[in-house]
């Protein structure tokens, strides 16, 4: 066996002395290449879902689920703002590229102004008291599938 020196473990198995490598058993490797593809799978998915060119995002404001009104995001080029009449109140929705946001109300609580600028997040901007929704879809098609639902 030449010079190099070899033991023995307890369990009669021969062991190679120490390299400072880390040597995985193979289902371990295994997995750990399972489990980096689906990473890779994953995250290429997310990258098609978020970054696909020309798929529009449209914010759909409605009230007491009747739209009033559609804006094309990407088609917006500079900011502007409109009332829209709720229920029991108003609220002024402001609109800039790639975003909108309730900026006034006169309900009591302020939930809606308080929830800020709608630019991506899945959650919509809700104002209760006027029933006043905005949320974002793709293309205006509210059938289309979106990044949450798939």
């Amino acid at each position: 066996m030449g010079n190099e020196k070899v033991t023995l473990k307890g369990n009669g198995r021969r062991s190679e002395p120490l390299s400072g490598k880390i040597k995985f058993p193979i289902q371990t490797r295994v997995w750990i290449g399972t489990l980096a593809i689906a990473f890779a799978v994953c995250l290429a998915a997310a990258a098609v879902v978020w970054l696909l060119p020309g798929s529009r995002r449209v914010a759909r404001v409605s009230v007491d689920g009747a739209v009033v009104r559609e804006i094309d995001l990407s088609a917006v080029t500079a900011e502007g703002s409109f009332v829209v009449e709720g229920v029991g109140g108003t609220n002024t929705v402001t609109v800039r590229p790639g975003g909108v946001c309730v900026s006034a109300a006169d309900c009591p609580d302020q939930v809606c102004v308080k929830r800020g600028w709608l630019e991506g997040g899945a959650a919509p901007i809700v104002c209760l008291p006027h029933r006043l929704v905005i949320e974002l879809v793709s293309g205006g098609d509210g059938n289309a599938l979106d990044a949450i639902s798939g």
